[in-house]
This record gives C-alpha cells, sequence and structure tokens, in this order.
C-alpha cells in the first residue's frame, strides 16, 4: 500500500501525529508492534495514575476521622488496584483505536523497519512481512526502562516500571533506584500501601530536575511518611541469590558501603530509546547519543523521514511527543506552524505531594544571568488548602525583575498539576508579574496561590 504519511509507533506521538495528519487530508496508516497508545497509555502515564490514585484514596479512608468521618479499619486489596489500572489502561487503548477508526486512519500491526525509497516493511506477529510506502515517514518508536549494567532487570526481583505496575502480590520492602519522576511516584504508591520503601539517587536531592526548594519539601514529606531516603548514593550491585535483595549502597559523601535487604528493587534510572534495527544505519539517518538527530520541525538528515518523542533530544515527556507530532504533520502538509517553545514545557510528577513545573529554576535563572524576583505563596496560608485538610507545599514563582518577564513556576502540593497550565498560558502571552496580581481569582481556591505567589514577589501579598 502507498499513503502520503506513515507513522512508525502509536503512543502520544504517533497517534497524534496520524490524526492530525488526517485531518490535514493525507492519507495515513500507523504501525505499531503491541498496543496502540504506546507505553504511555498502556503502561506510563494512565495506568500509573490509576494506581496513584488507589493510593490517595486509601489514604484517605485512613485518616478519615480528620474530616469528621469514623470507618471500619480499611484494607487495601492490592490484586484489585492492579487490576482497576490495567482496566483503565485498556479502556484508554480502545478509546484511541476509536479515535483511528474514526479519522479514517489504516492501522497496521506488527514491527516497522525502514527500508530504501520511503519504505516500511511490517514484520507480524506471524513473521510475515509486508512493505508499505510513502511520501513521508515519521518514526515515533518511544522508549524504555533504562538498565544499568550492575542492576540487570529480570522482572523477578529487580523490576522496571512496566512490572511494577502489574506484581501479582505487594512486596514487604522494596528499593527504590532513582528519585526521578517514575522513581517518586512508584515509592509513594508503595509506601502509601504499607511497604517499607528505601529510595537511592545518586544526584544530591530527590527529584533533582526540579527547584532546589520543591526537592527538599518533598523530602520532608516523605521522610514524615517513614521511608529512607539516601541521596548522593550509587547502588553499586545486587546480590539475588537468596530469598530477598542484597542490594550494597555506597554513600558517594564517604565513600563506604552498607547493604540493605529488600523483597524486591525497582530501577527508575531513566528512559533508552527504541531505535535499534529499525533501519536507521541502512538509510545513514544520523544520531547523537541514542537519539535521531531532527532540525526544527522533526526532519532528519533524509528527505522524507522525521523522528519525533522520546527517540529525538528533549524531555521524554507524553505532552511533548503529541505537541511535536503535530508541528512536524502541520509543517508536512504545507502549514507554517512555530517551532515548539522547550522552555516552556510543563512537567508533572504525580506524587503525593504532587509537583509541577515550568520555565526557570530560580538556580538557572540566575546563571542565564537574569536579575529575579522570588515569590513563595505556602498553602498553610490558602483556605481552599485548610478546607481539603492539606496544608503541605507551596507555589514559588520567578520573574525578571527589569522587565517582568514571567521566568518560572515551581508547585508542590494536593493538585498542582492541575494548576501549572495557566502559568504556561501566561508565559505563552508573555504575561508580566504585574498582570498576574491584577488577574482576579476565584476565592476559595488553590489555584489563588500562583496570584498571591506573585503578589509575594513585587511585596503585595495581602494573606501572607
Amino acid at each position: 500500500m502507498s499513503y502520503d504519511v506513515i507513522v512508525v509507533g502509536s503512543g502520544p506521538g504517533g497517534y497524534v501525529a496520524a490524526i492530525r495528519a488526517s485531518q490535514l487530508g493525507l492519507k495515513t496508516a500507523i504501525v505499531e508492534k503491541e498496543s496502540l497508545g504506546g507505553i504511555c497509555l498502556n503502561w506510563g502515564c494512565i495506568p500509573t495514575k490509576a494506581l496513584l490514585k488507589s493510593a490517595q484514596v486509601f489514604e484517605y479512608i485512613k485518616h478519615a476521622e480528620n474530616y469528621g468521618i469514623k470507618v471500619k479499619e480499611a484494607e487495601a486489596d492490592f490484586p484489585a488496584m492492579i487490576a482497576r489500572s490495567r482496566g483503565v489502561a485498556d479502556g484508554m487503548s480502545k478509546g484511541v483505536q476509536f479515535l483511528l477508526k474514526k479519522n479514517k486512519i489504516e492501522v497496521i500491526m506488527g514491527f516497522g523497519k525502514l527500508l530504501k525509497g520511503k519504505q516500511v516493511e511490517v514484520t507480524d506477529a506471524n513473521n510475515k512481512k509486508t512493505v508499505h510506502s510513502a511520501k513521508h515517514i515519521i518514526l515515533a518508536t518511544g522508549g524504555r526502562a533504562k538498565q544499568l549494567p550492575n542492576l540487570p532487570i529480570d522482572n523477578k526481583k529487580i523490576i522496571g516500571y512496566r512490572k511494577a505496575m502489574s506484581l501479582e502480590t505487594r512486596p514487604e520492602s522494596m528499593v527504590v533506584v532513582g528519585a526521578g519522576a517514575i522513581g517518586v511516584e512508584f515509592a509513594y504508591f508503595y509506601r502509601a500501601l504499607g511497604t517499607q520503601v528505601t529510595i537511592v539517587e545518586y544526584l544530591d536531592r530527590l527529584v533533582p530536575n526540579e527547584d532546589a526548594d520543591v526537592s527538599k519539601e518533598l523530602g520532608r514529606s516523605f521522610k514524615k511518611s517513614k521511608m529512607k531516603l539516601m541521596t548522593k548514593a550509587s547502588v553499586e550491585k545486587v546480590d539475588t541469590s537468596g530469598d530477598k535483595c542484597i542490594v550494597h549502597v555506597k554513600d558517594l559523601k564517604t565513600n563506604k558501603e552498607s547493604t540493605i535487604e529488600a523483597d524486591v528493587v525497582l530501577s527508575a534510572v531513566g528512559v533508552a530509546t527504541n531505535i535499534e534495527n529499525i533501519g536507521l544505519e541502512e538509510l545513514g539517518i544520523k544520531t547523537d547519543r541514542g537519539q535521531v538527530v531532527v532540525d526544527g520541525f522533526y526532519k532528519t538528515n533524509v528527505d522524507g523521514i522525521y523522528a519525533i518523542g522520546d527517540i529525538v533530544k528533549g524531555p521524554a515527556l507524553a505532552h511533548v511527543a503529541s505537541a511535536e507530532g503535530i508541528i512536524c504533520v502541520e509543517k508536512i502538509a504545507g502549514h507554517k506552524p512555530e517551532p515548539l517553545d522547550y522552555n516552556n514545557i510543563p512537567g508533572c510528577t504525580y506524587c503525593s505531594p504532587e509537583i509541577a513545573s515550568v520555565g526557570y529554576t530560580e538556580e538557572k535563572a540566575k546563571e542565564a544571568g537574569y536579575e529575579i524576583k522570588v515569590g513563595k505563596f505556602p498553602f498553610s496560608a490558602s483556605g481552599k488548602a485548610s478546607a481539603s485538610g492539606d496544608k503541605t507545599g507551596f507555589v514559588k514563582v520567578i520573574f525578571d525583575a527589569k522587565y517582568g518577564e514571567f521566568l518560572g513556576a515551581h508547585m508542590i502540593g494536593n493538585n498542582v498539576t492541575e494548576m501549572i497550565a495557566e502559568v504556561v498560558a501566561a508565559r505563552k502571552l508573555e504575561t508580566t508579574g504585574h498582570e498576574i496580581i491584577k488577574t482576579v481569582h476565584p476565592h476559595p481556591t488553590m489555584s489563588e496561590a500562583v496570584m498571591e505567589a506573585a503578589a509575594a514577589a513585587y511585596d503585595e501579598v495581602i494573606h501572607l
């Protein structure tokens, strides 16, 4: 078959690109080797949020008396939580299938590999090969859990994120290696259900890409929940020969080594790109450090071949891949899309307390040479947070002192992932600090904290 566009991979980059291409009148097909929706819908963003919601509900029930409600002792049904998560993922995957059918996109199941002459060879589950051609081919093959040489994933005692959301029974103890978004989300989930959790992070703080104040606040919250936190530490090896995992950890500050005994070790050390055996070398497509090299509109050095999502430079986030896919196909269709502003990409982490951020951290703003104004508003001063029963966290905003440019925002607390889009939109519209202060926010809401933090930056805060 011949198409205008073939997309290889049906994750949030691939299926969104395919739908937008079809909307623009391009005959489109999508190639998928496993499940429609990719890792995000099936083994990432969506099912993890279902698990985290179950943990949050369980914690609400355990603390029901704080809300004037008496309940008998609650018990977490771990297999039922896992089943609910898988059900949510399956429903979302079927939703993608419906959208592709609605937009008249042909779905070709199998492993896609580039051939010369703008062709894709697809090998299906029965090892049958078919070849399809297109004027434009978009690679959206995504990523997988990165493996360290001294931490080989066997999905029994050393597991990756996929196994972490489908274990048959809840482990009594777990070591989480890596304190990025994946690591802290699973650490929160398992700790909320009663697992003894130790986090080992190579750098000097949790969520090291976030603002330092956010990292400190998360550390305080996790310690309060009786997690053990080991920062500036590395896992040297794991002995899995016995019933338990014996984890050898080196303290990088002192070079002293200690051991931790745990039922399971979760490796959450990052993402590796899926670029092997897809024909890049045969076509001479340039890569750099495991990523495909593209221009501002995702075109590779080979005419007619494009790449988006986790396999190109930029944050490995679902919403980034979707935005890249739309920009890519709009450029293909002859439109004039703006290149993506990678400095205005929101990041969200869904542990409890939640974390959301966009733009410069305080440290990065200073390194970039800005003279800054910083405002911070704690949720302990928020009426809505008090009423909700969770006053953990704050909103921190950063402005350029000279022109009032909104440089960044960093939030930690209940539901802050639902608040960050206000700042993303404000920065896109080049809104200043004073304009945020004069924008009336509804009361009582958590979002008032954005206005109050902006006011704090300019010494105009009322409620603090």
